[in-house]
């Protein structure tokens, strides 16, 4: 196994700077189902079977979850440093097989929008994911709020919904969001199904993995498989502006920056669902530094006019040590973490 950090990425080329943010009967199922046939590797528009949910053995290949165990935070859109940073922490091969035997790999959500090939880095988590399991190890992914988005782009387009900001759709804020029309055309059933099942928490070695840095967990439930149960079903539900309530919830970030206030929520948070520790993407480490200034309370992202260099060597500790912050700002020319936990310090 390589070196547990991610190593400061190679040159790449210019990216998008951050834009403003502005069913009955479920049933709970085995979370995290790969996706078998998916075709990461093959030729768009090329010919095959139709990729299928499956079920896989707990421990099919070894003893899952012995592994060490990694995160990598927001990718939006970027496959080719997403691939190169699982490369050199040797969780991939050069042909983006999996090759960490029974290491735990999590993703924190936001796989599209902003970058050039979202739906390549859907592929190629959906197919990490059958691979691991079948060497006993795994890799998950949790939801994001750019997952919210993508869904209800796909499912309700231009459908007026309730917005505290006056009518708003879907189509209008997933576009103004760094949505990428090559990822719509791409975008398949499998996909949008794969997504709707993502989990919002997991602990992991007293680690509590959410994608948000906010505390609107606590709105969905009192234990970690209550949140998820919650997600779930209000996503089977197809209600446009239940979705867009979670969108909007799941935007928001900041909870635990401030030297007070925000130690109180992470601890708030880590009473709650348990875990030594939040590890988070969302927030830009630059942002959170006070580097780049945010757009309003909302939660919106940041000030696209705001002329951004960031110096991001390695995840940001914060909150007297109780949050971990994994988004290492990708889509501003920072860097794509992929992180060993524990931290070494």
């Amino acid at each position: 196994m390589r070196p547990a950090h991610a190593p400061s990425a190679t040159a790449a080329p210019p990216r998008q700077r951050e834009e403003p943010e502005q069913s009955d009967g479920y049933t709970p199922t085995q979370r995290n189902l790969p996706v078998i046939g998916s075709g990461a590797g093959s030729e768009e528009g090329a010919a095959g079977p139709e990729p299928t949910l499956v079920d896989v053995p707990a421990h099919a290949g070894g003893v899952e979850g012995k592994g060490p165990l990694f995160v990598v935070g927001d990718v939006h859109g970027y496959l080719d440093e997403l691939r190169a940073a699982l490369l050199d922490a040797g969780i991939i091969d050069a042909c983006d097989n999996w090759a960490a035997g029974t290491t735990r790999l999590w993703f924190l959500g936001d796989f599209t929008d902003r970058g050039p090939d979202g739906i390549g880095v859907i592929d190629l988590v959906m197919n990490l994911s059958a691979q691991a399991a079948a060497a006993g190890g795994y890799c998950k992914a949790l939801m994001g709020n750019h997952e919210l988005l993508l869904i209800g782009a796909k499912r309700f387009g231009d459908t007026p919904v309730n917005s505290s900001a006056g009518t708003a759709t879907f189509q209008a804020a997933w576009l103004l969001n760094g949505g990428q029309r090559s990822d719509m055309e791409r975008l398949q059933d499998h996909h949008v199904q794969w997504m709707s099942r993502l989990d919002a928490m997991a602990l992991a070695d007293d680690h509590l993995l959410v994608h948000s840095d906010a505390t609107c967990y606590l709105d969905y439930g009192a234990t970690i498989e209550a949140v998820n149960d919650a997600l779930t079903e209000a996503l089977q539900r197809n209600d446009a502006d239940e979705t867009w309530d979670l969108f909007r919830k799941f935007t928001k970030r900041f909870a635990f920056r401030d030297e007070e206030v925000g130690v109180d929520a992470a601890r708030q948070l880590l009473t709650a669902f348990g875990g030594l520790r939040i590890v988070h993407g969302h927030s830009p480490i630059p942002y959170l530094l006070g580097e780049v200034s945010a757009a309003g309370a909302g939660g919106d992202d940041p000030d696209p006019d705001e002329d951004v260099a960031p110096d991001v060597t390695g995840p940001h500790v914060y909150a007297d040590g109780l949050a971990i912050a994994m988004d290492g700002g990708v889509t501003m020319a920072g860097k794509l973490l992929v992180t060993r936990l524990p931290l070494t310090e």
